[in-house]
């Protein structure tokens, strides 16, 4: 276990938190969600399993978490089918078999670790995998004709995949968070290149024995909000409709997870944004981890990027129908209107352009014309196209606004979160920018409409009746925005 530090230090722990995140994120690509997952979980005494291909930085990861534990012994083993439990929990004891004991020498091995590393962990035998189900979930260790306490804090695991045999189920249970790591993007490809060594520095001011009592204490006062109960519920219902669903004792466990976020955040309950971690818990295969993104995305925080395809269809619709009534010609003064523009083409007007005074004279001509061509409206008419689209702006507006103060809040929120990974974050918070950025622009294009059909000649003596409305499509029973 983790060893009080000599000297109490006076820097509150969420500070101290975010130092070690720092630390433990150095020079390590594109691994924010792994970083912050692993050291999480060991707070909250969990266990943490990273599936990937060799070479991502599982075990560098490991080693890094342990010594955010100040005192904290390591342990780090391949597993292979051939691995044996000497390899684990170490030799028997020749003294204790003179004595008629069957005893290991632990010293050294993973029953003396605070922090232990296990690669490949689905590959190893069923004697270690049976030891190994004790030692993660009672953190003890049988030993002999006894059963000894151990100091682990938190086991990561690593594995290519997940287990594809139903015998590793109940080991693969015992890790809390499965975190899917792939190699670096294309985009930090380059990063990656001209990465330097970040070292073994050990972080400033590690973790003791008394920051973890004091965490467990606070994290038991953490109670669960109502918002956070309903979005449970309602992932329940979701997972139900996956055909798939999470056991009693990893619900619980997840709780436990989620108040120790609070407490850490100097939080007194759970909220929804606390099951940004619903992906990690409730996937069984990495595949099914951006789904769950998408989930607590788009149905729990309401922040998916929308189209408003009713909105677009509507703008289009008034669009229609003002080029309609603006190319609409009153037919009475077409014929005098055409002669007129004979007449002047007759005397020669238009036919010296380059002098620019005729050319001049023969676009103020045909502009007279042209106006003189158009229909013009009752004032009842355009006073019923505007009133119709004034109630869309408005309406428009106000959904306008409703999502910019709930973008603006979201934002508030977040931005003291210790454990949300920046990339989630962005990720988060684009959804309801692009729909800001949809509905800005399709007001200002229904604002144009209105001012074209406000421009619409108008003929004071004309006593026709207000039109017939602009026909609207029918708003869809899932459109959420200006339906």
């Amino acid at each position: 276990m983790p060893t009080d530090s000599p000297a109490a230090t006076s820097t509150p722990l969420p500070l101290r938190l975010r130092d070690l995140l720092t630390h433990l994120e150095a020079g390590l690509l594109e691994r924010q969600h792994a970083v912050r997952l692993a050291l999480l979980a060991a707070l909250a005494g969990e266990h943490v399993l990273l599936i990937g291909p060799p070479g991502t930085a599982k075990s560098e990861l490991a080693r890094r978490l342990h010594r955010a534990f100040a005192g904290a012994r390591y342990f780090e083993r391949l597993l292979t089918r051939f691995s044996t439990p000497e390899e684990l929990f170490g030799p028997l004891s020749l003294r204790a078999l003179e004595e008629d004991r069957y005893e290991r020498i632990v010293e050294g091995f993973l029953p003396t670790a605070g922090v232990a590393f296990l690669d490949e962990v689905f590959k190893a035998n069923s004697a270690i995998l049976n030891a190994l189900l004790t030692l993660l979930n009672e953190r003890e260790f049988d030993n002999g004709s006894g059963r000894q306490r151990t100091p682990l804090i938190s086991v990561v695991g690593a594995s290519n995949e997940g287990p594809s045999d139903e015998s590793l189920l109940a080991f693969f249970d015992r890790f809390l968070l499965r975190v899917p790591v792939q190699p670096v993007s294309d985009d930090g490809f380059e990063a990656l290149l001209k990465l330097e060594s970040a070292g073994t520095a050990q972080p400033a001011e590690p973790l003791t024995n008394a920051d973890l009592d004091n965490m467990a204490t606070a994290a038991a006062q953490v109670r669960l909000s109502d918002e956070a109960l309903a979005a449970c519920q309602a992932l329940r219902r979701w997972l139900a409709g996956q055909q798939r669903s999470l056991s009693d004792r990893r619900w619980r466990q997840w709780i436990g997870l989620m108040r120790t976020a609070a407490a850490s955040e100097g939080r007194s309950e759970i909220d929804a944004l606390d099951l940004w971690l619903a992906p990690y818990v409730a996937a069984d295969k990495p595949q099914e981890v951006q789904p769950l993104v998408d989930w607590f995305r788009d149905e729990c925080l309401q922040a998916a990027p929308l189209e408003a395809p009713w909105l677009t269809h509507a703008v289009e619709a008034f669009e229609k129908q003002l080029e309609l009534e603006q190319s609409d010609r009153n037919d009475s003064d077409a014929d005098n209107a055409a002669g007129k523009l004979a007449l002047a083409r007759s005397i020669g007007l238009g036919e010296r352009e380059g002098n620019g005074g005729d050319g001049a004279m023969m676009r103020i001509v045909s502009a007279q014309l042209e106006k003189q061509l158009r229909r013009h409206y009752s004032p009842a008419h355009v006073a019923a196209r505007t009133a119709q689209l004034d109630e869309l702006i408005e309406q428009v507006q106000e959904d306008h606004e409703q999502l910019q103060s709930a973008a603006r809040q979201l934002q508030d929120r977040l931005a003291p979160r210790l454990w949300w990974p920046p990339a989630l974050a962005a990720q988060v918070l684009a959804g309801p920018a692009h729909t800001l950025d949809v509905l800005g622009g399709l007001l200002r294009r229904l604002m144009a409409s209105r001012a074209g059909f406000a421009d619409l000649p108008i003929d004071d003596t004309l006593t026709t009746p207000a039109p017939t409305p602009v026909t609207l499509p029918a708003p869809a029973e899932d459109q959420r925005v200006a339906a």
